[in-house]
């Protein structure tokens, strides 16, 4: 009876099962319960009306009305209930509803930022690596191993003197024999590693020497990448058709129980070329080893097939005829297990006594170091090894084959044993004629380019790079200081008894106060320019699509409002220019040519504005008014004649102070109206500033052409120099802070500012995307108006 009433509702309204079973469960019960209530009271009801019944006189016509009351009251009562409900849950539906909206939403500006980090992210860790690979003093200094200081010593020399090859002079075991013989499995038994097939090592790690990443040899997955690693860094070195290369590809393995030493895996010498192979791809596998064996301090490491014949051995020739006497070689015999059931034993005896092959050697080892299995690790194979020279008839018999002779752990001690008594030997006679080396290139540098700096391509090649940006800020600088620089510091010091004393103070305040922020200020708008320029530059293209045009300057513009410098960059800068500005000695030739050239620019350029203004004041010369019929207005020929009076003070007195005394503005004004010009002392002082500035600026290029000449005798004595070069020295001073400014500027702009100008104008553009008002605005156009119809028609069909 209860169930009744649910089911037309869940019929009626079918977005009730949207909602889950348990939430439509729920409700149910409520509703039964409800309805059971309403019930029970019409029951309660119907009891009291029988006893009203009873005290009736007509009870049979009573009873019959009451009956219909009884039929009819859970109807409507159900009725107002499945309306009531009803309500209720189309206002549940329209809440849930929403809420997904603002779900979703919210999860699509998550999206977003989480887009936006993720890329962050991805931005730092590579400027993190690439500071990382640059740091060339770490913050702590951790003791290396002499194993680790003599492989950095060989990957330092790897690419010196070709010709010469240095680093192939000095000791280290190099890894030879036929091809498959199994020279790789012998390297991978002495690292307790699967480096180059599969397997895994315990607690052992790989690195590349150019890297940071380690791999860790106990994980499938890094014993992958450093197969592919190896694989990419040789394909790499083979290029133009080549099959082999002459490059070193450097990787260190480190781990418990390994020996330390140097090794060099060689390619397998091949008796036989195949189609898909260079042409001199046999030749130069034999040259190649050939020229690492004839190292007079390499460890010849001779692996030798036991499971083959040893007359098809194409190795042991070679050795014999650069190691005749065997001083430095070390015989393997690997593949011992197959050889004992396959080959004479007897035959075996002779090879690892010496007495079978024409060469000689140090020692002769049998090792096994594989059973034919892809999946075996190295310990299974050392485990199998051991259990193999216990068992075996042939190696384990007394007197027959020593005990030191086999595994290929005695085989690893032998070679480092080897090895380290080699490096004792040479490495100190290396290191002299190294030494010796080094100061025959230093002399020949200085010789030739005594006043350049050592400069690899590296450097030469990031100075190349920033070179425009350098030259940009320069000029950029320049044109903010110069007015500060000669209205307060050189010309009041120039006009003062103590120029050296007002010189220090006036630039101590200037750095302290006023030279950061001009700094700063400079950098952003060449950052600013530069960036405009850009854009400007990219109108001129023939593929540039001018619809764009109102979009990015608008990006720009709004980015440019927002983007501001960061602080700190204020304060290191200003650190940076005081200590620049402590240094007042001049301690090179080509950087005095330098400061004496900027000097006499800087003074032709402020002698040239101070003639135009005085032009200006004083009007053409009597040629040029000639020439394009020209007059003298009255003030200008008021100046000429205060200039003619002027003239003569300064030609009495060629060292004349800056200002003009009492007296001398007495004399001036009753001279000139002795010639009927009458003029007051202010105009006679405004004349005289202008006349006396170009006076001074030409005294100071006379004394730029003296000071010229004059470094040697400035370098000797000094401060105490009899020609005052102070003017010299001064700009030079300023040149040199201007120089660390605009290299700290330009580091700040390409590894700072630049990129959060970048984030900033994707902060706009995803900004912009969300606005649709804007983006009607800034993409106009026929274009544009028809291709949005298109796309509301193509929806709607």
């Amino acid at each position: 009876m209860s169930l009744q009433p649910v089911v037309p509702v869940a019929q009626e309204y079918p977005k009730l099962k949207e909602l889950g079973e348990d939430q439509v469960n729920k409700w149910k019960a409520w509703f039964d319960s409800r309805l059971d209530n309403a019930i029970e009271a019409t029951e309660h009801q119907d009891l009291d009306l029988k006893d009203l019944n009873n005290n009736n006189k007509n009870p049979n016509n009573n009873k019959d009305d009451f009956k219909s009351v009884l039929k009819s009251a859970p109807i409507v009562a159900a009725k107002t209930i499945q309306d009531d409900t009803k309500k209720k849950y189309e206002l549940l539906q329209k809440q849930v509803e929403t809420l997904q909206t603002d779900v979703m939403q919210t999860q699509a500006r998550y999206q977003k930022e989480l887009e936006k980090l993720e890329r962050e992210n991805r931005e730092l860790r590579q400027q993190y690596l690439i500071l990382k690979s640059n740091r060339k003093t770490p913050g702590k200094k951790i003791k290396k191993s002499l194993i680790d200081m003599y492989s950095e010593v060989l990957d330092e020399l790897s690419g010196y003197d070709t010709s010469y090859s240095t680093a192939d002079h000095l000791p280290r075991v190099v890894v030879i024999g036929d091809q498959s013989s199994g020279k790789t499995s012998v390297l991978e038994s002495i690292a307790r590693a699967r480096i180059f097939p599969r397997g895994k090592g315990p607690y052992h790690v790989a690195q590349f020497r150019d890297s940071e990443r380690e791999f860790d040899l106990t994980k499938e997955h890094d014993l992958a990448d450093l197969r592919r690693e190896i694989e990419l860094r040789m394909r790499a070195s083979v290029r133009g058709g080549k099959t082999v290369s002459n490059e070193v590809i450097s990787m260190t393995v480190k781990g418990p129980g390994l020996q330390r030493m140097v090794l060099i895996d060689l390619p397998g010498i091949i008796a036989s070329m195949t189609v898909d192979m260079a042409a001199d791809t046999k030749d130069s596998i034999y040259q190649m080893t050939k020229h690492y064996i004839s190292n007079p301090n390499a460890i010849i490491l001779c692996i030798q097939d036991g499971s083959v014949d040893a007359e098809r051995s194409n190795v042991t020739e070679l050795v014999s005829q650069i190691d005749p006497l065997g001083k430095r070689t070390l015989f393997v015999l690997t593949k011992v297990d197959l050889a004992e059931e396959l080959a004479d034993p007897n035959r075996i005896r002779k090879i690892l006594s010496g007495k079978l092959f024409p060469m000689k050697a140090l020692g002769y080892y049998a090792v096994v170091t594989g059973r034919g299995r892809k999946d075996d690790s190295i310990e299974s194979i050392r485990n199998y090894e051991e259990e193999f020279f216990k068992n075996s008839k042939l190696f384990h018999r007394k007197g027959v084959i020593m005990p030191h002779q086999v595994t290929t752990r005695n085989l690893s001690m032998a070679i480092s044993d080897r090895f380290w008594k080699m490096v004792r030997e040479t490495i100190e006679q290396q290191a002299d004629a190294f030494k010796a080396t080094r100061f025959n290139l230093e002399t020949e540098w200085k010789n030739n380019f005594p006043r350049l700096r050592e400069s690899g391509r590296d450097e030469l090649f990031e100075k190349a790079k920033a070179k425009k940006w350098e030259e940009v800020l320069a000029n950029k600088l320049w044109d903010k200081l110069s007015n500060y620089v000669f209205e307060n510091v050189y010309l009041p010091a120039a006009q003062s008894d103590n120029f050296n004393t007002m010189v220090d103070i006036t630039l101590r305040q200037w750095a302290d106060q006023v030279l950061p922020a001009k700094s700063v200020e400079s950098g952003w708008e060449t950052l600013q320019s530069q960036f405009i320029d850009l854009i400007e530059k990219s109108k001129k293209y023939p593929e540039h699509d001018n619809i764009f045009d109102m979009l990015k300057m608008a990006v720009i513009d709004e980015a440019m409002k927002r983007h501001s410098w960061e602080d700190k960059a204020m304060d290191m800068l200003r650190i940076i220019q005081l200590n620049t500005l402590e240094d007042r000695f001049v301690s090179d030739k080509h950087e005095w040519d330098q400061a004496v050239k900027f000097f006499e620019t800087s003074v032709k350029t402020k002698l040239a504005q101070t003639e135009e203004t005085m032009l200006e004041m004083m009007g053409p010369s009597m040629w040029s008014r000639t020439l394009h019929w020209t007059y003298l207005s009255k003030d200008q020929q008021k100046r000429r004649s205060v200039k003619g009076e002027l003239d003569k003070l300064l030609a009495h007195d060629d060292h004349h102070s800056p200002t003009l005394s009492f007296d001398e503005l007495t004399t001036i004004r009753k001279n000139l109206q002795r010639s009927q010009v009458d003029v007051d002392t202010d105009y006679i002082r405004q004349t005289w500033y202008h006349i006396y500035r170009r006076h001074f600026f030409k005294h100071a290029l006379q004394k730029a052409n003296e000071c010229r000449k004059a470094y040697y005798l400035y370098h000797q004595q000094g401060a105490d120099c009899v020609v005052n070069c102070n003017d010299i020295v001064l700009f030079w001073r300023i040149q040199q802070v201007m120089k660390v400014t605009g290299n700290a500027l330009r580091q700040q702009v390409i590894n700072r500012e630049a990129r959060r100008l970048d984030k900033e104008i994707k902060e706009v553009l995803d900004e912009l995307s969300d606005d649709k008002e804007k983006k009607e605005h800034l993409l106009t156009g026929k274009r544009v108006s028809l291709a949005e119809e298109i796309s509301k028609c193509f929806k709607n069909y």
